[in-house]
């Protein structure tokens, strides 16, 4: 590609970055993760964020997903056109009750967005007792399972493709997480999909 001055336009074009810190209004938490994202146990480590995508006809889409870390399978996910508190309470709802029968205590980590130091947030994880993790200020490392998914996301569907009006390109995104969860492999999965590999490892467990 050198020689020949190619460059792959997949990869240079970038949307905006969404950054939903607005300062300590709430609730802010320390690191319970410190980066070891690792864990052998389904629903043990969750992790959430918020990414923002540009449409063809004026308006902004947003993606809110709930990632499992043990396989990174996307558990829930909330897509709206303002990322107001409701927008990122259904997919932590409907996350919970998922891990409500989990075998051990469940974490959710995130960064210091408004949204999740916002009471209603802090309130619903105690009620459902999940421990609470946060980033530190400024620093995505810290998220790296989430913005990797982000990336790979724009990557295969969104950089480099025309712009889509809103529902085209939520139809597309609700597409890219099904097969993204059931038919793309990784080979820290064992070369299995995120949903192949959970249901491997309870099938061993069993």
């Amino acid at each position: 590609m050198q020689k020949l001055g190619l460059k792959g336009n997949k990869f240079t074009r970038k949307s905006r970055s969404y950054s939903s810190y607005k300062g300590t209004i709430g609730t802010v938490v320390k690191n319970r993760i410190h980066r070891r994202f690792n864990t052998t146990i389904p629903c043990q480590k969750l992790t959430t964020d918020i990414t923002e995508f540009k449409c063809a006809d004026g308006l902004k889409l947003y993606l809110s997903p709930m990632m499992d870390m043990h396989n990174g399978e996307i558990l829930s996910y909330g897509i709206g056109m303002r990322p107001t508190l409701d927008f990122v309470m259904k997919p932590l709802d409907e996350a919970l009750d998922i891990v409500k029968n989990a075998k051990y205590r469940t974490t959710i980590h995130s960064d210091q967005g408004w949204h999740y130091q916002h009471g209603k947030w802090v309130a619903t994880l105690k009620k459902h007792k999940v421990f609470q993790s946060m980033s530190r200020k400024g620093n995505c490392l810290d998220n790296a399972p989430m913005e990797n998914f982000f990336g790979l996301l724009k990557q295969e569907m969104y950089y480099g493709e025309p712009l889509r009006t809103y529902e085209e390109l939520k139809r597309a995104i609700e597409a890219y997480i099904q097969y993204y969860n059931n038919k793309r492999i990784k080979q820290k999965l064992a070369g299995m999909s995120p949903v192949q590999y959970r249901l491997h490892t309870s099938q061993l467990a069993a």
